[in-house]
């Protein structure tokens, strides 16, 4: 995200945006409430984005991997991309815990707001299919069914420590690398992975 002097206040009211709606919701958070937290005038969330909706859209614009996404190659050796792929998901949920929580309530209720998510997402989770498909048929991957396989994936990717309602029963706190590993690890065996 450019963050020049020119985009400095545009950029505090995204900042204020995400912190609000991650811990009181889209529908909890009030535009007057982002602008006290960025300390701005209200006039300008309808000047930079034309509304509170554009604000949650450009959430999405400015923090989410797009171009990382975008360069995984799951076609070359799906292993490599399924790992490649873990790592990116998990060092983002690390990086952005906020924005995953955003997308975890937003998905959750089932909001119309849940389209604008899946256009950033979905590139992800079909590249993650994408590669299932193809190891399975390379015989490098032995899971029964797809799609159980995938959601599985998805839930271990996506909701890995959500929220505190865990820390009772948890009792380590991985670094990023071991964390990654732990994850990479118990997928592949999930997958009956083997080397061909």
């Amino acid at each position: 995200m450019n963050n020049d002097g020119n985009n400095d206040m545009k950029v505090k009211i995204l900042f204020a945006a995400r912190k609000l709606f991650a811990n009181q919701g889209y529908d909890g958070t009030t535009v007057r409430q982002i602008c006290e937290e960025a300390g701005a005038n209200v006039a300008l969330v309808s000047y930079y984005f034309g509304g509170k909706e554009n604000m949650f859209a450009a959430l999405f614009e400015n923090f989410f991997p797009n171009e990382q996404i975008a360069s995984i190659a799951l076609d070359v050796d799906p292993v490599e991309g399924i790992c490649t792929l873990i790592k990116e998901v998990t060092e983002y949920r690390m990086r952005e815990p906020e924005l995953v929580r955003i997308m975890q309530q937003e998905i959750i209720l089932n909001t119309p707001r849940i389209q604008k998510i899946r256009e950033h997402a979905m590139p992800v989770w079909q590249l993650l299919k994408q590669g299932l498909k193809r190891g399975k048929q390379q015989g490098v991957f032995e899971f029964g069914s797809l799609d159980t396989a995938f959601m599985a994936i998805v839930g271990t990717l996506l909701f890995y420590r959500h929220s505190d309602y865990w820390r009772a029963l948890t009792e380590e706190d991985p670094d990023i690398e071991s964390l990654v590993a732990d994850l990479t690890q118990f997928i592949l065996n999930g997958l009956q992975y083997k080397s061909v």
